[in-house]
């Protein structure tokens, strides 16, 4: 696994000669160390990936709505918690700068699709405001983010099971 020295046998002889391979490395890689690293390093991602996704935390309604198809460019998403905090990606906005901040960013955005995240406790009347002010700064695209596995409304059960 190491670095070792290759001996030549041989010779009775009184008189030794030096011999030019007798002292001569093996040319063998240990690949040990190399293992050993890549696993803690597999480790490490495997810890620091689950708390690499940033968020505010909010109660999101369930629904029975079919997911959106991804895009290019990461998402805007805008959130409105359950004290009414609206945060653009996860930055905190006041209520009366969200309109300029919004403008701002969709000039350097190629896209004008935003998903709103709202707490499913909050006022329907706070989401329609938030949802205005996503207009006047020339989002058009609008996405409500729910959680699957709500009522379908039809009278079936989401989990596939009819009650």
């Amino acid at each position: 696994m190491g670095a070792g020295v290759m001996k030549s046998g041989g010779g009775g002889g009184k008189r030794r000669r030096r011999n030019r391979r007798s002292s001569q490395p093996m040319s063998e890689i240990n690949v040990t160390p190399f293992v050993d690293v890549m696993l803690v390093l597999l480790i490490i991602f495997m810890v620091a990936a689950p708390l690499m996704t940033v968020g505010v935390p909010v109660e999101l309604p369930k629904t029975a709505a079919n997911p959106l198809p991804g895009e290019q460019e990461e998402p805007l998403t805008i959130t409105i918690d359950a004290n009414l905090g609206i945060t653009i990606m996860t930055t905190p906005v006041a209520a009366e700068d969200l309109i300029p901040k919004l403008r701002a960013v969709a000039a350097e955005r190629e896209s004008d699709r935003v998903y709103l995240r709202a707490d499913g406790a909050i006022p329907y009347e706070a989401v329609v405001q938030v949802m205005g002010a996503l207009n006047a700064g020339g989002f058009n695209d609008v996405g409500l983010v729910t959680d699957m596995g709500g009522p379908a409304l039809d009278g079936t059960d989401p989990s596939g099971t009819d009650n």
